[in-house]
């Protein structure tokens, strides 16, 4: 078989032509790719086979984290920052206990 000789006279072992997609898959779900969007490419009818693709990587953590500070910065820009009232608790303000 073809792969297995690419595989041989690049010094290669144990790399199995599936694991190709796997990896494909893989790096398409870490762009952010939807569930529906990775069945498509995958050519699954349910989400359970594509849910394996996304697994959480620590590089797309750190994107989501940035992603959201920087939504919280946006909120904040333009507010006017007053005095704390001593009878606000809680994080929805005006709530009392």
């Amino acid at each position: 078989m073809l792969w297995h000789k690419a595989c041989r006279e690049a010094g290669i072992k144990g790399l199995h032509f599936h694991d190709l997609r796997h990896t494909g898959n893989t790096l398409a779900a870490s762009t952010g790719a939807s569930t529906r969007e990775l069945m498509t490419r995958m050519g699954h009818s349910t989400a359970r086979a594509a849910l394996i693709y996304q697994h959480a990587s620590a590089d797309r953590d750190r994107l989501i984290a940035d992603a959201l500070g920087g939504l919280v910065k946006k909120g904040r820009k333009g507010t006017k920052r007053t005095k704390e009232d001593p009878q606000r608790k809680g994080h929805a303000g005006g709530t009392r206990s």
